[in-house]
């Protein structure tokens, strides 16, 4: 990574000083305020998309704060080099149609040079699509379905890992738990939920497991139709691919059923919402796991003053992808610096910041070093397993990890 040279930063120094008539410099603003001293080389705007309201705000909100804050903590080199920057936040209400919808108003702004998001495979996708058609670089901190990466689109990229090998950890586990000899996979028939439980049953059936069904379903209230069969075949464990919205409410009612057996579910359930849904049910019978390619922020060793600064900024313990919505914006401001430099300190092109992502090595992010391949997938990602051990969502940070893989993404 190429520092900006001496006699820049002296020549910015002394035009400053002109300027100001050598008085005293304006109290300084931060990064997403008003421009700095170097003088105002126009505005910079990196855009968020993630769901800002409806029933997965709590995650989204997350990644889009844990991307302000790192707007506000790592844009100093380039405010300091005389850009204004800002965060343009967008809603995509974790619907496709919105994302899109969104993702043209953000290609249509010429000063938006980065995109951090989504959260939802369904809607990264084709919202990326835009993306690229644009030539606007997309660091995702949450994403998992391999198509995200698999077109092998330039400014795409993610720092997580893939539902390819999400799905087998998850098989994988189950497997190794002992007393589990069937299962049944249930998905919400979305990009992600219907992904990752064919990746999950293909595993399980590779292992030796007995798949006794593998169902789809949209219902969010009434589990009636769909808890029928799985009872009456009586499985030792149940699968759910798709979000916690859906199935905090279907392990509710399982356990009100008298199913005893073991949930497992992935990182669409990671969220202390599901508590606020399920309450004790989660915990019950055999138990609920899930696994992430994200485990919660203390599971990482460079996140301690992220996490105190999260609480002290926002009142709330960080949720899941908020610490990798701070590491895609850092990705994204330093990227952007590089390009700058690059240009004579000048706005970059769109393309040199797709291009200059690509090129960091060893990005130091709070979630560790971040490296990407020819795909925009980590060359190694982390994907954990975790146990609920409460019905209390205060207590949702605390789950147990079990278990913790570093694996290789397929080629």
């Amino acid at each position: 990574m190429k520092n900006r040279p001496f006699h820049v930063l002296s020549v910015l120094a002394i035009v400053t000083l002109l300027v100001a008539g050598c008085a005293p410099a304006a109290a300084t603003t931060a990064p997403t305020a008003a421009a700095p001293a170097g003088g105002n080389l126009g505005t910079i705007k990196v855009a968020t998309q993630s769901p800002l309201s409806g029933s997965m705000s709590n995650v989204g909100v997350g990644i889009k704060n844990g991307a302000e804050l790192g707007m506000a903590q790592l844009g100093a080199a380039l405010t300091t080099m005389g850009f204004k920057v800002e965060l343009a936040a967008f809603d995509d209400q974790g619907d496709p149609n919105t994302g899109v919808a969104n993702a043209k108003k953000i290609v249509s702004d010429p000063a938006i040079l980065c995109v951090v998001g989504h959260y939802n495979s369904g809607i990264q996708i084709p919202s990326s699509e835009e993306y690229h058609n644009a030539g606007l670089a997309n660091v995702s901190p949450a994403n998992t379905n391999p198509k995200v990466t698999d077109r092998g689109y330039l400014e795409v990229n993610r720092i997580v890992g893939r539902d390819d090998a999400q799905g087998a950890v998850g098989a994988q586990f189950t497997k190794s738990k002992g007393g589990i000899n069937s299962v049944y996979v249930l998905h919400d028939k979305t990009t992600y939920g219907q992904g990752i439980a064919q990746y999950f049953q293909a595993e399980a059936q590779k292992l030796g497991l007995n798949v006794l069904g593998f169902e789809g379903t949209t219902e969010k209230a009434n589990f009636d139709p769909i808890l029928s069969p799985v009872l009456a075949a009586k499985p030792d464990m149940v699968y759910l691919g798709g979000m916690y919205d859906q199935w905090s409410v279907l392990i509710k009612q399982a356990r009100e059923k008298g199913y005893t057996g073991m949930f497992l579910s992935e990182d669409g359930f990671d969220s202390s919402d599901a508590a606020k849904i399920a309450g004790d049910a989660l915990t019950s019978g055999a138990g609920t796991y899930y696994s992430t390619v994200s485990g919660p922020a203390s599971a990482y060793p460079g996140t301690a003053k992220f996490i105190t600064d999260y609480k002290a900024k926002y009142n709330a313990d960080p949720t899941p992808f908020a610490a990798q919505g701070y590491d895609s914006m850092g990705i994204c401001l330093k990227a952007i610096e590089n390009a700058a430099v690059a240009a004579g300190n000048k706005t970059p092109t769109r393309n040199a910041v797709a291009q200059a992502i690509r090129a960091l090595k060893d990005y130091p992010g709070i979630t560790g070093p971040i490296n990407f391949n020819a795909k925009g997938d980590l060359p190694q990602a982390k994907y954990f397993v975790i146990q609920v051990i409460s019905g209390d969502p205060a207590k949702w940070s605390s789950n147990t990890i079990v278990q913790t893989l570093t694996i290789a993404p397929p080629q």
